[in-house]
């Protein structure tokens, strides 16, 4: 039985979380997730992803605990590792990934959604927070750094030393999460979020991604020219040409993706 799932639909591909009671995962999970990833990177018929959960009441509660008790500290070392550099493929792929929150997302789960480009959650009465403090460690695959570059750096010391967890509306305020929807519109709103994207000029959404993600490691001087050669780029593609006559002639653009 397969652990993640990936369903592909005219662009958009869902990527399906179903690995137990509270999605918690090992080696062999990541290993899933990794190769989905890659095989959604590189399909080039997909402009959005959609990261999920399968599993009421959950959307990860992270690491198994038990294979973290069990395995050798080399070992987990280097599981870290490999998890950091899964995630770290998302931020350098063409198309958008978003984490959908419809339950508890805490520790290495919501180490998960950071790692993706957007998180949108449903409304309702579960936490989200990296308590990883409460076992004498901390978030290990990437969630000190990509909460206090999500919530700034004083909030995220402040969640990570007390393993507070947040409401979905509370880590809203504090931008953990992008939207807030009505528990029972949450996928219906996600993917019309989806939709939007495939719909519209995704050769531009997934330039304006990378300039982003890779120039936020970037002085601002280095940074802003990157973003021109992107800019570049795009003035010379079929989009923009359609973009600006569309304009222009006050007619609505139709986008290739070229």
């Amino acid at each position: 039985m397969a652990f993640v799932e990936v369903k592909k639909n005219d662009g958009i591909a869902e990527i399906h979380l179903n690995v137990n009671k509270a999605n918690t995962y090992n080696f062999d999970v990541y290993r899933e997730l990794n190769a989905a990833i890659d095989d959604i990177r590189l399909d080039q018929d997909i402009q959005v992803a959609i990261l999920m959960s399968d599993v009421p009441k959950f959307f990860s509660a992270g690491a198994n605990i038990e294979f973290l008790k069990s395995a050798d500290p080399q070992y987990k070392t280097q599981f870290c590792l490999f998890c950091n550099e899964t995630l770290d493929k998302i931020a350098r792929s063409p198309q958008i990934f978003i984490a959908l929150l419809e339950g508890h997302t805490v520790g290495g789960g919501l180490e998960m959604a950071m790692g993706c480009d957007l998180r949108f959650a449903a409304d309702g009465d579960f936490k989200i927070g990296l308590p990883e403090v409460s076992l004498g460690v901390l978030a290990g695959t990437g969630g000190t750094q990509r909460m206090a570059r999500l919530a700034g750096y004083s909030k995220a010391l402040d969640l990570c030393i007390t393993g507070e967890t947040l409401s979905p509306q509370e880590a809203l305020h504090h931008k953990l999460v992008d939207r807030v929807f009505p528990a029972d519109k949450a996928r219906e709103e996600t993917f019309a979020y989806a939709r939007k994207l495939v719909e519209g000029p995704t050769y531009a959404i997934s330039n304006i991604k990378l300039s982003i993600m890779n120039g936020k490691e970037m002085p601002l001087n280095v940074a802003i020219r990157y973003e021109g050669e992107l800019q570049n780029l795009l003035f010379r593609s079929e989009d923009a040409k359609e973009g600006m006559d569309a304009f222009l002639n006050k007619r609505t653009p139709k986008f290739k993706g070229k």
